[in-house]
């Protein structure tokens, strides 16, 4: 059953089954029959269900079940039959054929008709209503025929591909030019000897001409104006794309310049390859050119840019070594005349009495307002300028130091400093991280609310990319309005009991903005105020 499926697979290809016969076909059976020296001969082919006549002499031809046909009976033992008499055959005897049903045939000799993988498609067949003979030429001869009959089939069939390949062919032909056409890349074309044989429309409005073959390959530069890409030096032919293809195989990402006619310069980025045919034959190269100017053109722009960054940053450390020098200068220069001023106030002050003490406090005042705001500058300053050290670092003994530190201003504001959880090990600059905590916590206890017990919590949790660290009071609170503006420079609330110079919570967004983190102000669900920042890991 497999192998009659693959019969029929191999009748079918040659497309022969209800076709008109050719004359060469035609003529093949009028010879047969001559040579057999009968009326009448045909050419069947047999199918699943049916044989076709093909072309047939004598008689007119039709299809018949292939169960009446005679050829069908031994045609795949792939041998030539013959009978002198087919009445007196038992195989055929009985056949329609021959009992009169379709015709009274005597004489029979069928040629099978077999292709080179061994599959039976018909036969070549001769007969006569009368008993004769086929000597040994005769039926050597029909076996010739049936092979003229077989390559008379493999030629149609090759026309036949071969028509459907042209059709393929011009197809992808036509499709190849539409795509090189309509693409935005240039794609340029050589023979082995390097004369150009393709432009496409990029090519040629890029290059404002077409391709010339006649074109020696030492002129591409000169005609087609190609440079290198300082756009003034001519591309010498050993560096030209497609020449280096040619010769070296292949070529990625080389740069040049086209200056066209009557636009700008373009810059191009060029690939591409030498061209070999199946059998090894070198057939020329290609490459492929694509358009890069706006890309080098921003390329320019960033590394300007980056030149530019470069020398700001320059400019930026240089002005901050020189505000760490001015802060140095401010801490030695003006905090010890400062301190020698307030001795002498304090020696003053024990020498004299009534308005003349009242006059010499009001002094001490104003000089520790000035300390104070000098302290605060000199604070403000470190946070922005001093080399950060990100190491990791426990928050919670951080925050203990700084506890130790503000004991006198805990104590004083009888206020209650928790830390509910123990806080993580963060990623930070030890120093700059306990001038961020120690002015939070500070100013929470600074900025209580006088009609409660100051409560001061310190609290941590986890995000994906950062420890986001929480302080929180019970506190006077800050409006919503102008919970943004607080961290702007010398900045004080209006109704702020407590004194200040507005400088502290400044230096805690620069500390915060270093570590590329953030920070802002929340109410207290409970009364007073959340400032929330966060450090990256």
């Amino acid at each position: 059953m497999e192998r009659e499926q693959r019969r029929l697979a191999a009748l079918h290809e040659y497309h022969l089954l209800d076709a008109p016969a050719d004359d060469e076909l035609e003529a093949v059976v009028r010879v047969a029959a001559a040579i057999a020296r009968v009326p009448t001969a045909t050419l069947n082919l047999i199918d699943d269900h049916r044989q076709c006549q093909l072309t047939t002499v004598g008689f007119r031809g039709a299809d018949s079940p292939r169960s009446e046909s005679m050829c069908a009976i031994r045609f795949e033992a792939g041998e030539f039959m013959y009978t002198p008499d087919a009445s007196r055959d038992p195989i055929y005897r009985s056949n329609p054929w021959v009992t009169g049903v379709h015709g009274g045939v005597r004489l029979y000799g069928s040629a099978p008709i077999v292709t080179p993988d061994g599959y039976a498609l018909g036969s070549l067949c001769v007969f006569h209503d009368q008993p004769g003979t086929l000597d040994a030429v005769q039926t050597a001869r029909l076996r010739d025929l049936a092979s003229v009959v077989l390559a008379l089939f493999e030629r149609r069939r090759q026309a036949r591909t071969n028509r459907e390949l042209a059709v393929v062919a011009e197809a992808r032909q036509r499709w190849t030019d539409t795509l090189l056409e309509t693409i935005d890349v240039a794609v340029v074309a050589a023979d082995q000897s390097g004369r150009l044989t393709v432009f496409n429309r990029a090519a040629r409005e890029w290059h404002g001409r077409d391709a010339d073959p006649t074109l020696d390959p030492r002129e591409f530069a000169s005609r087609y104006q190609l440079y290198a890409t300082d756009g003034v030096t001519p591309l010498p032919p050993a560096q030209i794309p497609l020449l280096r293809a040619l010769r070296e195989g292949t070529v990625e990402n080389a740069e040049l310049i086209i200056k066209r006619p009557a636009a700008d310069p373009m810059h191009v980025t060029v690939s591409g390859r030498a061209l070999v045919s199946p059998d090894g034959t070198p057939m020329g190269a290609v490459v492929a050119m694509t358009d890069v100017t706006s890309d080098r053109a921003q390329q320019r722009a960033i590394e300007a840019a980056r030149r530019e960054l470069a020398a700001a940053n320059e400019e930026l450390r240089r002005s901050n070594a020189e505000l760490t020098n001015f802060a140095g200068a401010v801490s030695h220069d003006l905090v010890a005349p400062l301190s020698a001023v307030r001795g002498y106030l304090e020696l003053l002050g024990d020498e004299v009495t009534g308005d003349h003490r009242a006059w010499v406090d009001a002094c001490c005042r104003a000089v520790n307002r000035m300390r104070d705001l000098i302290g605060s500058l000199l604070q403000y300053a470190q946070a922005g300028s001093a080399p950060i050290h990100r190491v990791p670092a426990d928050l919670g003994r951080i925050t203990e130091d700084v506890l130790a530190d503000l004991q006198s201003a805990v104590e004083e504001a009888s206020a209650e400093v928790t830390v509910p959880a123990p806080l993580p090990e963060v990623s930070c600059d030890p120093v700059l991280a306990r001038q961020l905590l120690q002015n939070l916590i500070a100013n929470a206890i600074k900025y209580r609310d006088p009609a409660r017990p100051c409560r001061v919590t310190v609290t941590a949790a986890r995000t994906p990319e950062a420890w986001s660290i929480t302080v929180a009071d019970n506190g006077i609170g800050i409006p919503p309005d102008q919970r943004r503006r607080v961290f702007d420079m010398f900045t004080r609330l209006d109704d702020t009991p407590a004194g200040g110079h507005g400088i502290g919570l400044s230096s805690c967004l620069r500390i915060v903005d270093r570590h590329g983190g953030t920070i802002r102000v929340e109410e207290n669900p409970g009364g007073g105020t959340c400032v929330i920042f966060s450090l990256p890991d």
